[in-house]
C-alpha cells in the first residue's frame, strides 16, 4: 500500500481504511470499541475506515493501528494462516504488534539505535530529556568533526 508516483493520497487513504476495517471486523470489534480503546471518537474511526478523513491527524491513525495491532497480538498465531494474513493484509500489523509490553519488542533493525531506545526506555521520565540533550549535542559535535575532517582533506588535496 504505497503512494504511487502521482501521490494519490485519497486512494491510499481509502486502501488504508479498507484494510483497517477488514482487520477490525476480523477481530469482531465495533468502531465504538476501537474508538474507546484508542481514545478517539467513533466518528474519527468511521471517517478513517471510509477514507473520508484525508486530513486525519497521524496520531489518530497510529492510535487506531495500535489498538488493532495489540488485539492481533493476543490471537493465537495458528489462527491466522498465510492465506488469511494475505487476504486481510495483516502482514504489517502483525509484525509491528507490540509484544507483552515489557519493552523487548524491537522497533528498529539497527542494533545500535535499538540499544539507545532501550537505554531511553530504562530511564525515569525526568532523565530522558537529559539523555536526548546529550545525544543531540554529541551528534552535533560529531557532525562538525566530520565537516572539519572533510575540509582538512580538501586542503591536503589542493
Amino acid at each position: 500500500m504505497a503512494v504511487n508516483d502521482r501521490g494519490d493520497w485519497p486512494a491510499w487513504m481509502r486502501d488504508l481504511g479498507r484494510q483497517l476495517r477488514r482487520v477490525r471486523e476480523f477481530l469482531g470489534l465495533s468502531q465504538d470499541q476501537v474508538a474507546r480503546l484508542a481514545g478517539v471518537s467513533q466518528g474519527a474511526v468511521s471517517r478513517l475506515e471510509a477514507g473520508r478523513g484525508l486530513a486525519t491527524p497521524m496520531l489518530i491513525v497510529l492510535k487506531v493501528h495500535l489498538v488493532l495491532a495489540r488485539a492481533l497480538a493476543q490471537l493465537d498465531p495458528a489462527l491466522i494462516d498465510d492465506q488469511m494474513r494475505e487476504t486481510l493484509s495483516l502482514g504489517g500489523l502483525v509484525s509491528s504488534a507490540p509484544g507483552n509490553g515489557d519493552g523487548d519488542t524491537p522497533i528498529t533493525k539497527d542494533p545500535e539505535l535499538e540499544e539507545i531506545v532501550q537505554l531511553y526506555r530504562g530511564l525515569p521520565e525526568r532523565q530522558r530529556r537529559t539523555l536526548v540533550a546529550v545525544v543531540r549535542a554529541t551528534a552535533g559535535s560529531l557532525a562538525r568533526a566530520v565537516e572539519g575532517d572533510s575540509k582538512l582533506e580538501a586542503k591536503a588535496e589542493a
